[in-house]
């Protein structure tokens, strides 16, 4: 029975912990390179972002607009080239809307129509678009000639690879990007279509290694690579042939090519690369149209760690193998001295269990350990037998502290939770308005050259502008605002320091001016909008922020209701009091948890669109007069906001941390 546990469970558990210790050792390695599996993958996500990005930038700028509108084609071409350059973009053209290139800042070689690719054609319908795409050598070629030249790779002989009979590799995999180019009157006349090429783009593979495995982040020797494939064919990798030469134009092994291109699975374990087994993490790669086109590949040597963990296996074994002997020497001898009063105390502890309260051990022969154990295994149970009274007793006493302690925790849960709440937004409110001191005055400066302009415009088109007289006061009223909506960040965050310029206000007149600025979101969807003016009143109030708290209103209701509706907006009399008016929507209505939180700064149920701002701040410019907004919303039956203006205003402030009151909030609905 001494020697059981060690010539049976020991080895036993020699081989459960060598067998737990090399799949665990396993699993580290395997959750090693899957996350850093995932960290070039957003690596690779964030560069095509970053080249649909500037794009998109280039094609809303000014000075491609001026040219575009300027006729001359020779000074486009240069604008292109210079932009090319500068964005690190290796190619970047102008596209009409039938896909024809309008002017290229490339040296180009054929005429080519580029309307086949989904992401000019969503340009084309008007919406940016990246993606990844594969280029043939002559596609290629109509771009830049260079380009061509960059993405020919001759083929290596891979040992495990896929037999083909290919000499080389042509195509190319490019990051292309389009957006749609418009014009001063918002028209659509063009498209705007860049990208990059991958092929041999070592800076982008050695980004990525540096990133996933910096200097030591890898122990015992091991080295980090990364790769990018087009098909099966490394096209920008720095893992190395013999002599520090990169495997370009290698290949990946079949049993990887199967699992990731042919399924569209994701490799997560030990491959062969080129010339030696790594720990490897493979993904596809898909292109504008879904199709699976390459892999991205991180992975690093797998030997230093495999020596590593056979080293430690025979260490162990070594180890039990050693405690084993030992252990059966020490224990024959001990065990005979062991045994007689253990079984003793064993027997006293079953008759305990079985209720046996004053059965005890007793005299032993043994003055040692064992014996002075027994000795004290009878003191405790008589010490046991009196504490267990105790217990009781203290028991039934601290049940009842518990029950009175829990209540007191959770009220004062209850108010750390809220005192928490309050100061992270009263924190947030004070960054907005440290960042918008600062921001106002860059704002302010252009602002001061479009209205210049404006009055320039007025005195050298003179009579002749009088077909657009009326939009020019609209862009000259727009600037005003824009410097306003600055003020007024400053106004929600520190309203005790800025004061709004009042006047008598027709809220018909402002509705009306409201439904021109906010016609390019009207006409997004199939909206019918439906006008119940039922009062004459005007209301004290600045205009500009009566617009602004409107817009803001029925930009909300117009988004809310997707693809169509109806827009109602009402005035009427409030009492003796001043105006009501109403933006009421067809959209899907409010759910019941956000009803109360809509006007919280910051809250907002638009997840990758809204900052949480725009109902808090209009709710805070209405109040400033003495008014309040409320809503009235039963969720799948839309939504109506009512904003109360007071004829004469009376000037209210509240803290900027804090949130409307349920009171004032709801009082009116």
């Amino acid at each position: 029975m001494v020697l059981l546990p060690i010539i049976v469970v020991l080895p036993i558990l020699m081989v459960l912990v060598i067998y737990w210790g090399n799949t665990s050792y396993h699993k580290l390695l395997i959750f090693k390179v899957n996350s850093d599996l995932a960290v070039a993958h957003e690596y690779f996500q964030r560069v095509i972002a970053g080249v649909g990005a500037r794009i998109h930038g280039f094609a809303s700028s000014h000075r491609l607009v001026a040219a575009m509108a300027a006729g001359t084609r020779d000074r486009l071409p240069q604008l292109l080239s210079v932009e090319r350059t500068d964005q690190h973009l290796d190619f970047l053209q102008v596209l009409d809307l039938d896909g024809n290139v309008i002017a290229s800042g490339n040296e180009l070689g054929q005429p080519a129509n580029y309307l086949e690719w989904p992401v000019v054609q969503g340009a084309v319908r008007g919406d940016a678009g990246t993606s990844i795409a594969i280029f043939s050598a002559e596609q290629l070629g109509r771009l830049d000639v260079r380009l061509k030249e960059q993405a020919f790779l001759p083929l290596v002989p891979t040992e495990k690879a896929v037999p083909t009979q290919r000499q080389y590799e042509d195509r190319g995999m490019v990051i292309h990007s389009a957006a749609p180019i418009f014009d001063a009157r918002q028209r659509l006349v063009g498209v705007l279509h860049g990208g990059v090429l991958l092929n041999r783009n070592l800076e982008f593979v050695d980004n990525i290694n540096s990133i996933v495995y910096r200097e030591g982040s890898l122990p015992l020797g091991s080295k980090g690579t990364a790769t990018l494939f087009l098909d099966d064919v490394r096209i920008a990798t720095n893992v190395r042939l013999f002599q520090g030469e990169r495997a370009l134009g290698t290949r990946v092994s079949a049993e990887v090519r199967k699992k990731v291109l042919e399924e569209g699975d994701t490799w997560l374990d030990r491959a062969f690369v080129v010339n030696d087994w790594y720990v490897s993490g493979y993904e596809p790669i898909t292109d504008g149209r879904g199709q699976r086109v390459g892999m991205l590949y991180v992975g690093y040597l797998e030997a230093p760690f495999e020596r590593a963990k056979l080293h430690a296996l025979w260490v162990v074994g070594g180890l039990f193998l050693l405690v084993g002997v030992l252990g059966s020497v020490v224990s024959l001898r001990w065990a005979r001295n062991i045994f007689q009063p253990l079984e003793r105390m064993s027997q006293t502890m079953s008759a305990v269990e079985a209720g046996e309260a004053e059965a005890r051990v007793g005299p032993v022969r043994s003055r040692d350990e064992i014996g002075r154990l027994a000795a004290h295994f009878d003191e405790l149970l008589d010490r046991l037998q009196a504490r267990n009274r105790e217990l009781q007793q203290l028991a039934d006493e601290l049940d009842q502290k518990v029950i009175e302690r829990t209540r007191e925790l959770e009220e004062a849960n209850r108010h750390l939770r809220d005192a928490q709440r309050q100061l992270v937004m009263s924190e947030k409110l004070a960054a907005i308005g440290e960042l918008t001191a600062g921001v106002a005055h860059e704002i302010n400066n252009p602002i001061a050259v479009i209205q210049g302009n404006l009055e320039m415009v007025r005195e050298v088109l003179g009579p002749a502008a009088e077909p657009v007289k009326r939009e020019i006061r609209l862009i000259d009223e727009q600037a005003n605002r824009i410097r306003e909506i600055v003020t007024k960040l400053l106004q929600f965050a520190r309203p005790s320091e800025f004061a709004g310029y009042v006047e008598p206000v027709d809220v018909n007149a402002v509705i009306e001016d409201c439904l021109v600025l906010v016609r390019h979101v009207l006409a997004k969807g199939d909206i019918e909008i439906v006008r119940r003016y039922q009062t004459a009143r005007s209301v004290g109030i600045n205009r500009n922020e009566l617009q602004q708290v409107l817009i803001n209103l029925i930009v909300n209701a117009v988004q809310a209701m997707g693809e169509g509706g109806t827009l109602t907006l009402r005035t009427r009399d409030w009492d003796d009091k001043g105006v009501v008016v109403s933006v009421q929507d067809t959209g899907p209505g409010i759910r019941p948890e956000d009803l109360s939180r809509i006007f919280d700064p910051f809250y907002t149920t638009k997840k990758q669109h809204g900052t949480g701002l725009g109902l808090s701040i209009s709710y805070t410019l209405v109040e400033r007069y003495g008014g309040t907004i409320s809503v009235d919303s039963e969720y799948g039956k839309g939504a109506e906001f009512s904003v109360w203006l007071l004829s004469e205003p009376v000037y209210q402030e509240r803290s900027p941390g804090a949130a409307p009151s349920l009171i004032a909030r709801y009082r009116h609905a």
